[in-house]
């Protein structure tokens, strides 16, 4: 029996990085897509809630497919096992050195 994939997907959505867990990942029929669907998050059944992976369930509950643009995309990981889901907030202060992430490619605000 052949092992089921599990993905971990990060990706930048309005000033926060999403770091989510799910079945598939494969590019859009729609150019410059990336479709992400079956998304797994922790067992209701645990004592301890983490209420970032809690607002994360929330937001996708009832989404059978999200469309990430390719260029929001940060990493794609297979993983054997899952963790926690998890939004952090990028910080507005250009001069901290305490996020490695850098923006590409995303547009000013008006």
């Amino acid at each position: 029996m052949a092992d089921k994939k599990l993905y971990k997907v990060v990706f930048y959505n309005q000033d926060q990085i999403y770091e989510v867990f799910v079945k598939s990942v494969y590019q859009a029929e729609i150019y410059g897509f990336v479709v992400l669907e079956d998304f797994v998050f922790g067992e209701k059944s645990a004592i301890v809630v983490d209420p970032g992976e809690e607002k994360l369930k929330r937001e996708f509950n009832g989404v059978d497919k999200s469309y990430v643009p390719i260029h929001k995309i940060i990493r794609i990981d297979e993983v054997k096992q899952q963790g926690t889901a998890k939004m952090l907030a990028l910080s507005k202060n250009s001069s901290d050195n305490s996020s490695n992430v850098t923006n590409l490619f995303i547009p000013d605000k008006p």
